[in-house]
């Protein structure tokens, strides 16, 4: 079934709450239960941070939690994305 929404996430799939927080300079909207990463990609977000050697853009990839592709700052705290499960009022940031 084709969709012109940018939202990802699947149509009929049961989900918790919804619940909203800060991305940089933006509002993502998430629900409960989802990690960070998960959010971040069904809201269109596919670069999370910059390689701190070449600047070349980082996101997820294994999302599993091995590669640290993935790694944010959540409120002032390097974590991985794809591990890190959304609340409410959260302050994530792109890691350079």
């Amino acid at each position: 079934m084709a969709t012109t929404s940018t939202d990802l996430r699947m149509a009929h799939a049961s989900r918790g709450r919804a619940m909203q927080f800060r991305f940089d300079d933006g509002v993502v909207t998430a629900y409960e239960g989802e990690t960070v990463a998960a959010a971040l990609l069904a809201g269109g977000v596919r670069r999370l941070g910059a390689n701190p050697e070449d600047g070349s853009p980082r996101g997820l990839f294994c999302a599993m939690g091995v590669c640290q592709e993935c790694i944010v700052l959540v409120d002032g705290v390097l974590v991985e994305a794809c591990r890190t499960i959304v609340r409410e009022g959260l302050v994530v940031r792109s890691a350079a």
